[in-house]
């Protein structure tokens, strides 16, 4: 088969498509990358805002909020859970986005707040 194509293709493109794919290898897994760690801000952004609306519903019965926000949580986002304000129905919760690559700590945390009216 190489010698067939060593006929076909002009002399030095033998292995040209290896080449290429070795140089656009790194491109493809840095996007990847990215788009993973944009995968892993939505979804921590998401589970904090149930965690705030489960910390504010325990807030408003008289639960303790930071309990509550934390058993509604991935085990993976419990590490850098801060939860504020949880005496009037109103809880602040934030969340470090885990990071994709190295499990160093993260530089990025996204919040959500929940609120809840007191029972009548």
């Amino acid at each position: 088969m190489l010698c067939r194509l060593s006929r076909v293709l002009p002399r030095g493109e033998v292995g040209q498509a290896s080449v290429e794919a070795v140089a656009v290898l790194p491109c493809v897994l840095l996007v990847t990358a990215i788009v993973w760690q944009l995968a892993l801000v939505g979804h921590a952004a998401w589970a904090s805002a149930n965690a705030a609306r489960v910390a504010a519903r325990a807030a408003v019965v008289g639960r303790d909020a930071e309990s509550a926000a934390r058993s509604a949580l991935p085990r993976r986002l419990e590490r850098g859970l801060l939860v504020r304000g949880a005496g009037s129905g109103r809880v602040r919760v934030s969340v470090r986005v885990p990071l994709v690559l190295g499990g160093g700590r993260s530089p990025l945390s996204v919040g959500a707040t929940g609120y809840l009216g007191a029972p009548p």
